[in-house]
């Protein structure tokens, strides 16, 4: 996670989530984030409705140039892209897990990479009915604020979860199994 935002937001829900696989909508307290609330959205899992945003904070609105609140998660992205977005909240909600995600956003000035998060919440004991979710800027354009960004396309997707830290120890970066080669860990093996 590159985005000071995006990783308050995971730490935050992997804070409250506990042992659990993701924490209950109730858990979640706006003042515990409030730092972060304007890059931060709930969106429903409505697979007819696109995903509406349930919550929108007010960084994320002044990116598109309108209040999202009501409108598809779906409607973000480029045409190319709306399917594996789609794919991508079914996958959150469907397996628990947490995803990051790098998005380009297409302005009228140019084009500029943000950072995603979407991660799962309970709600009233239930699966697939709210998701938790940030998006921010990796580095915002001297213009930023000034267009509105018109689409988003999908670019790399990375798991987040309780899977990484069940991996066996010989796995893990940092082990003993293997050994730092310029801020890369090598693992032997592989082919005799």
């Amino acid at each position: 996670m590159k985005h000071p935002s995006i990783r308050q937001v995971f730490d935050y829900w992997n804070e409250r989530r506990g042992q659990r696989l993701a924490p209950e909508r109730g858990d979640i307290e706006p003042a515990a984030i409030r730092d972060v609330l304007g890059n931060s959205f709930i969106i429903s899992f409505d697979p007819p409705a696109d995903h509406p945003f349930r919550l929108a904070g007010t960084k994320m609105c002044a990116l598109f140039g309108h209040e999202l609140t009501g409108k598809p998660f779906a409607a973000l992205w480029d045409e190319a892209s709306r399917k594996t977005a789609n794919d991508m909240v079914a996958m959150v909600a469907d397996e628990a897990t947490a995803v990051v995600a790098g998005a380009s956003a297409k302005t009228d000035e140019g084009t500029f990479d943000l950072e995603l998060l979407l991660l799962p919440l309970y709600h009233r004991g239930k699966r697939h009915v709210r998701l938790l979710g940030a998006l921010a800027p990796v580095a915002a354009p001297y213009w930023l604020g000034l267009v509105r960004v018109t689409t988003l396309t999908l670019g790399s997707l990375r798991h987040l979860g309780p899977a990484v830290e069940m991996m066996a120890p010989s796995l893990v970066a940092g082990s003993e199994a293997g050994r730092s080669r310029r801020g890369l860990t090598v693992y032997d093996g592989g082919r005799n």
